[in-house]
């Protein structure tokens, strides 16, 4: 027996807080944020650069979502890569987080050169209604260390590779990569790479034509340019739709990247 569902994920670069952003500034944006993700209704969103009080924020103007997830320097300080869920929908089978470096288990540890630490959350869930299963993914790669993007995409794949193997569930990416189309992380993730063992699909292969910029400097908006933020699946997971929004809310952006959402279709085989 084979059942289908459809999942709606989004991924959203929050933009931390920085009072030097003036009009920008997340107060005055946490309304936006809340009013973007409700317009779309997904049922996972991953996203970045959350500090703790922005998400316990955005969680109240969220009442159908709950979130998972630490902050890079363990427990509940500086960013997290946080992931919010319909909990209505939605049970977490396991969950669990790991820093991009040579000692991944070390809370806040940096190799590689990474301005930051970085760090990978991810949730296995279970769907309440159908019992199907799935696990996702989420991330948020250095903005400097070019090394720093490239062992951290290789540390994730081999997460991910090892819990495809495990469990042959469908596994969902997402995250801010700081990486073009043509950044060998992204072509390593697409197993473009003579070297890689990844195959995993990349949500913008549905797209025609240019998909143009998700991260727009100091809230300057525009089209032009190459995405930055990235949806990816392993195979068994079928992508319908994607796209990257780039309305303002009340006359303003919500961030300074756009959340790109896909619509998607696992199974499970039971």
């Amino acid at each position: 027996m084979v059942n289908k569902m459809e999942l709606k994920v989004m991924t959203f670069n929050l933009r931390v807080f920085v009072p030097q952003d003036g009009e920008n500034a997340w107060p005055y944006r946490v309304d936006k944020v809340s009013k973007m993700i409700l317009d779309h209704s997904p049922l996972i969103v991953g996203t970045q650069e959350g500090a703790l009080f922005m998400l316990e924020g955005l969680e109240k103007r969220l009442p159908a979502y709950r979130w998972t997830g630490k902050g890079r320097r363990g427990g509940m300080e500086d960013e997290f890569c946080a992931i919010f869920y319909r909990y209505d929908e939605l049970e977490i089978v396991d969950e669990g987080q790991f820093w991009l470096s040579e000692t991944p288990e070390e809370p806040g540890s940096i190799s590689w050169n990474s301005d930051f630490p970085r760090i990978c959350t991810w949730t296995h869930f279970r769907v309440k209604k159908s019992g199907q299963e799935f696990i996702h993914y989420n991330t948020h790669l250095d903005h400097i260390s070019q090394e720093a993007r490239e062992n951290g995409i290789q540390l994730i794949w081999e997460r991910i590779s090892k819990h495809y193997e495990e469990k042959k569930l469908p596994i969902i990416l997402t995250g801010d990569f700081n990486s073009k189309p043509d950044n060998q992380v992204v072509q390593f993730l697409r197993g473009e790479i003579a070297s890689s063992k990844a195959m995993l699909k990349d949500s913008y292969s549905v797209l025609e034509g240019d998909i143009g910029r998700t991260y727009h400097h100091e809230f300057s908006g525009g089209t032009s340019g190459e995405p930055i933020d990235y949806i990816f699946t392993t195979p068994n997971v079928e992508i319908v739709k994607t796209v990257v929004d780039r309305r303002k809310i009340e006359e303003a952006f919500p961030s300074d990247h756009y959340p790109v959402v896909s619509t998607l279709l696992i199974e499970n085989k039971y």
